[in-house]
């Protein structure tokens, strides 16, 4: 019983932060128009972004920084 208590007390301290949600309206990649119902999504750097498509997750994740301001804005955000 005390082994199952402390396991699920590591557990707790250990889980990650939820990431923050996807406000994008706009894919961060190709700059495509996202739908929040149906629009893939991967989180980068603890925030989630909606993708146009499933191909831009590997581009955004990989070189997030071609793509997002340092604020984790995307740079083809409209101003």
């Amino acid at each position: 019983m005390l082994s199952a208590l402390l396991l699920t007390a590591t557990l707790a301290v250990v889980a990650p932060d939820a990431p923050k949600p996807a406000t994008n309206t706009h894919c961060p990649v190709m700059g495509g128009k996202v739908n929040p119902a149906k629009s893939p999504k991967v989180v980068v750097r603890g925030q989630e972004y909606f993708l146009c498509c499933k191909g831009c997750d590997k581009k955004l994740a990989a070189n997030p920084d071609k793509y997002l301001a340092a604020d984790g804005t995307p740079k083809n955000a409209k101003q």
